[in-house]
């Protein structure tokens, strides 16, 4: 019986150190949760902008040629697909969600004979693809959360470089974001959006926006080319903020089960140790009477 005690003490001990651990981590998260949706909230309103005053240039300006903006335009069939995912572990389902969602891309993109080539962030990502030897075409891993904006910088150059090249083995003639919407703590989606290209129907239709009139100087192709990297660039680091905001939700709804798992744990340890205990204590007295009537039947006494 005591060495079952000791088990169970162990493992409520054991329990009460994952405990300490996951609660810490899900404070952690909770506190990051408004700073990274303030972040968010903060980008938002220029990428908005951008592709605001793109669809206004690309709506008054018909003889517009760029590659970002052809919908019809395929050179080499490939379609890059940037997928967002964490850098760590203890998120929950969070990497799992955008890895299925990715997948699911890339084999609509095959079906229409398509070749996605995969772009990642973050280390789940990245090992997922190299557990499976489909090495990604670029992999940026690890990351830190206050360098988000520089790393969004640096994979839209990237990007544009490979949307731009003449190189068939590197030019893309698509590009696909994969990652997590932000709406709530509560509430976060994962989705694929299509950023290049653009497409002129939306902003050329007939249910296209009213957008207001301008003169563009030098000219409005000039204009485009200028924007369109900036575009690219701030929708980047508008979903790798949405991300982040994505991911420390994840972990604390993570962390908040594991947390009560683990003192689900402690509790069914504690009664197993206390149903123990008390087997003992029985079994102790059991012996103890059975000894004095074995005595009082002998006709012995103790001194």
């Amino acid at each position: 019986m005591g060495a079952q005690q000791r088990v169970y003490k162990q493992r409520i001990r054991s329990a009460q150190g994952m405990k300490k651990i996951f609660k810490a981590k899900e404070m952690v998260a909770a506190s990051r949760i408004a700073k990274a949706h303030a972040r968010v909230e903060a980008t938002t309103p220029y990428a908005e902008a951008l592709t605001r005053a793109i669809g206004s240039v690309a709506a008054h300006s018909t003889e517009i040629a760029h590659p970002f903006l052809d919908a019809e335009r395929s050179q080499t069939g490939r379609a890059g697909i940037l997928m967002i995912t964490a850098d760590r572990g203890m998120t929950g389902p969070y990497s799992h969600n955008v890895i299925r969602e990715a997948e699911q891309l890339a084999n609509t993109l095959r079906d229409e004979g398509k070749e996605p080539v995969m772009y990642v962030v973050g280390r789940k990502g990245d090992s997922y693809y190299r557990f499976r030897n489909r090495i990604p075409q670029r992999s940026w891993t690890p990351y830190k959360e206050h360098e988000l904006p520089a790393l969004g910088r640096e994979i839209a150059t990237t990007l544009t470089e490979d949307l731009l090249s003449e190189d068939p083995s590197v030019h893309l003639d698509e590009l696909y974001v994969v990652g997590t919407r932000f709406h709530s703590r509560f509430v976060q989606e994962a989705r694929s959006v299509r950023m290049v290209p653009m497409g002129l129907g939306a902003v050329r239709g007939e249910n296209a926006p009213a957008y207001p009139l301008y003169e563009f100087v030098p000219d409005a192709e000039s204009v485009i080319g200028e924007l369109l990297p900036r575009y690219i660039r701030s929708r980047i680091i508008n979903i790798l903020l949405q991300a982040m905001a994505s991911e420390h939700a994840s972990t604390q709804r993570a962390m908040k089960t594991a947390t009560d798992n683990a003192e689900t744990q402690i509790n069914k340890f504690t009664r197993l140790a206390n149903s123990a205990r008390q087997a003992e204590i029985t079994q102790e007295i059991t012996e103890i009477v059975g000894g004095a009537d074995a005595l009082s039947g002998s006709g012995r006494t103790e001194r």
